[in-house]
């Protein structure tokens, strides 16, 4: 019997090569997402529950990356979590949030509270505008019954704009007269937008954010193959996903492909990504089902234990290879998908093929995680659970998603605490600074010269040894 020999990603090194660069900072990290998109940083973050939510989808956005939503919610919740990511940034909100006169101010402040924003356009039934309810105005309200039309500042003393309302026009009109929304209206006083200074800001502060040709965060959503997947998928396209993640453990199956061309026929124009898959044939398949992007890895993430429970896997530097060279025929973009420790690890993974990476555990402990912050002794940590772990198909089937005798259930991943690591974007700038420097070690002024430019050797124990600290006392 012959077998092959396999590695992963602490079994080899680099080659460096004669530089032409005079700062790190030369390098542009720019790469394909899916056949249609581009991102400005090749990370993403994964579907799983204890890692993405709204929230890190809109920080990583901003920051050049993007963010995956987990689908275990229900349709409903999936939907509200799209439209937040995609409410968080616009240079023209084209569908404002509203209100009408004759509400309470304690109906609006909890609808405030719920949809996480600070201020409501007020509107007559046919959408004229009336006013502005601000945060301003709720303290002046005498009471929760006091009527919306009382407290709201009316629309005779609004400043507005209209739809030819330039972005340097609406800098100027809110430098002018100090104000923070500059909503926009037709010749009939309909609402048609609205542009806020906030926004504004953002589009300043973030230079680099991943935006839709609406001015919008880019955001994707993850989808399995049974159940309501079809209407799931429809109904968070229509929210505004702009990419579709079909996830399930074992990616090349009939199931997947069959899930492929469903989903084909149900959304189409919307870009697919599949996974996850670990050999060439795979790759092949899937490409020629159709897909827009491979998502590779079958064991490499740090809380899966699929290679331990199946006896199934591909140490993850061979399986990115290997895809990698089948995904370049079809012009498809490779997800490498787990196992991401370092930043040289990113740098690997793209030398080897991958044009983006997606990191699981390691944004598991970040403010903008889903869950909450627990205390254990002295020090403060977040939950992280693989999407196959047993809490999760427990609560699968809380949400009627999974139809399994749980006392049959055989978890492939498991439930743990990570330390809390603070905001995301600390982590993206060092993991991007490391990047670039291996960029720069290589040669390479883009991601595509990385995938070129590398070449690898392997090292052996002791080699891995050396790379790392040793024969000190290290203070941290």
């Amino acid at each position: 019997m012959h077998i092959p020999f396999a590695l992963t990603y602490d079994d080899v090194l680099i080659v460096p090569r004669r530089s032409t660069f005079s700062s790190r900072s030369e390098a542009l990290t720019r790469t394909r997402f899916t056949k249609q998109l581009d991102i400005n940083i090749p990370i993403v973050a994964a579907n799983m529950d204890s890692v993405t939510g709204s929230d890190m989808a809109i920080a990583l956005a901003r920051l050049g990356a993007v963010g995956i939503l987990h689908r275990f919610n229900t349709i409903e919740e999936n939907v509200e979590e799209v439209k937040r990511v995609k409410r968080a940034q616009n240079f023209i909100i084209e569908d404002p949030y509203t209100i009408e006169q004759d509400k309470t101010a304690a109906a609006a402040k909890e609808y405030v509270a719920d949809i996480g924003i600070t201020g409501l356009l007020v509107v007559s039934p046919d959408k004229k505008l009336l006013g502005i309810l601000s945060r301003r105005d709720f303290l002046y309200a005498p009471n929760g019954d006091t009527r919306v039309s009382q407290i709201m500042t009316p629309r005779e003393k609004l400043i507005v704009g209209n739809r030819k309302t330039t972005f340097e026009d609406a800098r100027a009109i809110f430098a002018q007269h100090k104000i923070e929304k500059l909503p926009l209206v037709d010749e009939d006083n309909t609402i048609i937008g609205l542009i806020t200074s906030d926004d504004m800001k953002l589009s300043i502060d973030f230079p680099d954010a991943n935006l839709d040709h609406d001015g919008q965060l880019i955001v994707g959503a993850c989808v399995g193959v049974h159940g309501d997947f079809i209407e799931r998928a429809k109904a968070v396209v229509s929210a505004g996903a702009d990419v579709l993640v079909i996830d399930i453990a074992h990616g090349h199956s009939d199931l997947m492909i069959n899930a492929i061309a469903e989903l084909k026929q149900s959304v189409p124009g919307t870009p697919l990504i599949a996974g996850n898959i670990a050999t060439a044939q795979a790759a092949k398949d899937l490409c020629e089902a159709g897909v827009d992007a491979l998502k590779v890895g079958v064991g490499p993430g740090s809380i899966c234990i699929t290679r331990l429970v199946t006896g199934c896997g591909m140490p993850q530097l061979t399986a990115v290879s290997e895809v990698a060279k089948v995904a370049k025929q079809y012009g498809v973009p490779v997800i490498a998908d787990g196992g991401i420790k370092t930043s040289g690890d990113i740098v690997k993974a793209i030398g080897a093929g991958a044009d983006t990476v997606m990191i699981g555990s390691m944004f598991a402990g970040t403010k903008e995680s889903p869950g909450v912050v627990m205390t254990k002794g002295d020090k403060k940590y977040k939950i992280s659970r693989g999407s196959a772990s047993f809490t999760q198909v427990q609560k699968r089937q809380q949400k009627g998603q999974e139809q399994k005798d749980l006392s049959k259930v055989v978890p492939e991943g498991v439930e743990s605490i990570v330390p809390y690591k603070g905001v995301v974007a600390d982590i993206v700038y060092q993991l991007i600074g490391g990047l670039k420097s291996g960029m720069s070690y290589t040669n390479s002024h883009t991601i595509a010269e990385l995938q070129e430019n590398v070449t690898f050797v392997r090292i052996t124990n002791a080699g891995s040894r050396e790379s790392g600290v040793h024969d000190v006392n290290p203070i941290t």
